[in-house]
């Protein structure tokens, strides 16, 4: 067989089912013993020395589903049989396939494709010509190892089959995951072509007792486009602390973008020079302007760009080293060639580009940031965004719940610098203890796969990825293009990242604040919870919710249950967990009889979580005593004994009056060290996500 790369280059786009099977036997990976031949009477001949029954197709080289064209018979014996099965299919120039039909097992479906983003992504699930209706599938970037096979067969819905089933004997795992890593390992067939093979297909892959066979196997070729050439990724310490900004945008006459950031800067404490880009005017908004970038009387770190597209590369293009970060608000780049040309004269005139299409930068610390009214506090959260809108939510909601950041990054569409080029510097930031990103797509999505893996275990990572529920179906050479889509790769990648993947905004502000909040404990994931409250309703429905997000609401240690049975609690309290004791009896004793309740239920080290969620209306009607204080500190108290984490959630009604108490509550709990939240499945989910961060 010719090389791929040849067969590319001589117009090819596919194999034919028996040159795909020849490429994976390279692999290790066996298949029927089989014959070819042009008719119907050869191939009945050919089929001697073989032992029936038989499965007779038809071949191709277009990769087309046989199937679907009437181009396979099954279960065909003798001779007679085998010339009818032949002359009931399409004449084929290519010949006819006689293959001994395999022994009966599992049907798996194991294949890959080169995402145009992040390279080869393997599949695996249950396959047969039922694959589409099952859609028992998961997905994972290549390479996998055997510890991510294992995982990716526990996920599939149907992996009790695999262990034996209603008197049928257990597969050859071994030999499956053989297989599977065969395909999609660091040495495999995937990451081996992956310049060469689009889509690559076995199904069904039959796995039985005795080991597996390839049934079916179909590729799809195409050549990898190249990459461009980039400079050097620079230092981003400036990015973050400027030494002077220059501001492109800004009227003498009228308020444009220009004028609004330079106010802000000013509003928002930034201590260095400030220059107003302008061809004309001598002065704008109080300062002396400068006619271009060139002109700058010392180099900035950082330029403002606000003026159209052909005005902001020329700008860019003539800059003549003075800017070291150049962003550009313009949007209107929307084609490839677009983008690569307005990065082409950044670095042409020394820059490095953000966006464009975005607002900028949030840098606490350096003094600056590019929304009015944004929290000045410094903290050690990092967001990168590739929407600029959405960073103004996350800063403007999250500083509401109590998330102090680091710097929030606002990429755009990323023609120079993205994610995966601001992300290795925020793992070795020691400013940095939480990393969060908003992803729309993924420019140098393999570099940014690559980082990921490479540092999971060292901070916590929190990603919400827009986009993921969109159709990924198409029109594909294989089952594995067909019922690809992002969402399952993202999903993929998240555990083998050991990254917490959300769904909404909210959910990823809470596990933002969880991740501020609590250190990590890399190995050991979050499951036990223990939840106490004033609501005996509140928790059962709570009990539900963390069950069906993956937590465990179980017996109390013995020690803590028969310490709370000590106690003698009164009627209408429950030491059973969810603990349930009412705020009359709270209050007792100033407040210390809940202290002791707490204090009693968190015996030991054999709980991860504890939280407490409070009815704050209810609480409020106590006016002589503070309640929740002491409780607060208490949880606290066990939890800096190693024993967990302390999760907090204020219910409220949302009346004003009471929503200034819960703010003053929440404050003091953060003040502590314990995360808040409004509702328990906000702290289910966030829990949840600290335990995907923790299971590396």
């Amino acid at each position: 067989m010719a090389s791929l790369s040849d067969m590319i280059a001589a117009g090819r786009t596919a194999l034919s089912e028996v040159e795909s099977k020849a490429l994976l036997a390279t692999f290790g990976v066996k298949s029927p013993a089989r014959v070819i031949a042009l008719d119907g009477q050869a191939l009945a001949e050919a089929a001697a020395d073989l032992s029936p029954p038989f499965a007779v197709k038809i071949l191709s080289d277009s990769g087309a589903h046989k199937s679907d064209v009437g181009g396979v018979a099954l279960n065909v014996q003798g001779a007679a049989a085998i010339e009818a099965a032949v002359a009931g299919m399409p004449i084929s120039d290519a010949g006819y396939l006689l293959e001994e039909m395999a022994p009966a097992g599992v049907e798996m479906v194991v294949g890959g494709y080169r995402h145009p983003r992040f390279g080869p992504v393997l599949m695996v699930g249950f396959g047969g010509v039922l694959v589409e209706l099952l859609d028992d599938l998961v997905f994972r970037v290549c390479p996998v190892d055997q510890a991510d096979v294992e995982s990716m067969l526990g996920e599939l819905r149907g992996a009790p089959l695999l262990n034996g089933y209603r008197g049928k004997p257990a597969i050859d795992r071994q030999a499956l995951i053989d297989a599977i890593l065969a395909i999609g390992g660091a040495d495999g067939l995937l990451m081996a072509y992956a310049d060469d093979v689009a889509e690559f297909d076995v199904n069904p892959l039959i796995a039985s007792a005795t080991g597996v066979i390839a049934v079916d196997a179909r590729a799809a070729l195409a050549a990898s486009n190249s990459a461009t050439d980039r400079p050097p990724l620079p230092d981003f310490g400036p990015l973050m602390a400027p030494n002077a900004v220059a501001v492109a945008g800004a009227s003498a006459t009228k308020p444009a973008h220009g004028n609004l950031y330079i106010r802000q800067l000013k509003a928002f404490g930034f201590k260095g020079p400030i220059y107003p880009i302008h061809p004309r005017a001598g002065e704008v908004e109080g300062l002396t302007t400068v006619p271009t970038l060139a002109d700058l009387p010392e180099p900035v770190d950082y330029a403002y760009v606000a003026v159209g597209g052909s005005a902001a590369m020329k700008l860019l293009r003539e800059s003549a080293n003075k800017v070291r970060f150049a962003q550009v608000m313009a949007s209107g780049f929307d084609g490839l060639a677009e983008k690569q040309a307005l990065a082409a004269a950044a670095w042409a005139g020394g820059a490095r580009l953000l966006g464009p299409n975005c607002l900028g930068v949030h840098a606490p610390a350096g003094g600056l940031s590019f929304m009015a009214g944004a929290d000045t506090a410094v903290g050690g959260v990092a967001v990168l965004a590739q929407s600029g809108g959405l960073s103004m939510d996350i800063l403007r909601r999250g500083a509401r719940r109590g998330v102090k950041y680091r710097t929030v990054v606002t990429m755009g569409d990323a023609a120079d610098l993205g994610p995966a080029d601001l992300l290795p510097w925020l793992l070795d930031d020691p400013e940095t203890k939480v990393i969060g990103l908003y992803m729309e797509d993924a420019p140098s999505g393999r570099a940014l796969f690559e980082t990921l893996q490479a540092a999971k275990g060292r901070k916590p990572v929190v990603l919400l990825v827009g986009g993921r529920t969109s159709a990924g179906a198409r029109a594909a050479a294989s089952h594995t293009g067909a019922l690809a889509s992002d969402g399952r790769v993202w999903a993929g990648i998240a555990k083998q990242t050991a990254a917490a993947l959300v769904d909404t905004l909210d959910d990823f502000i809470d596990a933002l604040l969880a991740c501020q909040s609590f250190t990590p404990r890399y190995g050991a994931p979050t499951k036990r919870v223990v939840l106490f409250g004033n609501g005996g309703g509140a928790g059962v429905l709570a009990a539900d919710g963390f069950y069906r997000a993956g937590l465990e609401i179980g017996p109390l240690d013995a020690a803590a249950a028969g310490d709370l049975a000590a106690i003698d609690l009164p009627a209408g309290a429950s030491a059973a967990n969810p603990i349930d004791v009412p705020g009359n009896i709270l209050q007792r004793d100033n407040g210390r009889f809940g202290v002791q309740v707490v204090e009693s239920a968190l015996m030991g080290d054999n709980w991860d979580a504890f939280v407490m969620h409070m009815n704050v209306p209810g609480l409020l009607t106590y006016k002589h005593v503070d309640i929740l204080g002491p409780l607060i500190e208490a949880g606290m108290q066990a939890a800096s004994k190693g024993g967990g984490h302390v999760a907090l959630v204020l219910r409220s009604d949302g009346e004003p009056a009471v929503e200034v108490k819960k703010q003053a509550y929440a404050a003091q709990a953060l003040a502590a060290g314990a995360a808040v939240f409004n509702e328990l499945d906000d702290a289910a989910r966030a829990l949840t996500a600290l335990a995907a961060i923790e299971a590396v």
